[in-house]
């Protein structure tokens, strides 16, 4: 299976000027979306809490998040957004691909839109 990556705008609100874009990993295993803290911090979003996350070596990692706008794909949700390593790569997490309906289509390697978002 190969790597899928979309561009991602972040905004602090939906009216904010400043915004963080980037090409993004859309990643299913990552609950949440992750980008470099001083990229979000430049968007004007600001850390509204702490988490506990599990890494995929099963390690612990205590990461700040902040609450953003989301838009990729013509689509625009909101979301937790981890303030990530400086250097680290950004994450596009499952949340916001189930909130807009679209999930990873490996086979593909491309984001698929569900026929409708399931309410059950």
């Amino acid at each position: 299976m190969g790597l899928i990556h979309v561009t991602v705008s972040l905004r602090a609100t939906q009216r904010s000027r400043k915004k963080y874009e980037a090409e993004f990993l859309a990643d299913s295993g990552a609950t949440d979306s992750m980008a470099p803290a001083p990229m979000l911090k430049q968007a004007g979003i600001r850390r509204r809490g702490r988490m506990t996350y599990e890494l995929a070596d099963g390690s612990l990692v205590e990461y700040d998040f902040g609450l953003a706008v989301i838009e990729f794909k013509g689509e625009i949700t909101s979301g937790r957004v981890l303030f990530g390593p400086d250097n680290c790569e950004p994450i596009l997490g499952v949340t916001a691909l189930e909130s807009v309906g679209m999930v990873i289509d490996p086979a593909n390697r491309c984001l698929k839109r569900l026929p409708a978002i399931p309410l059950k």
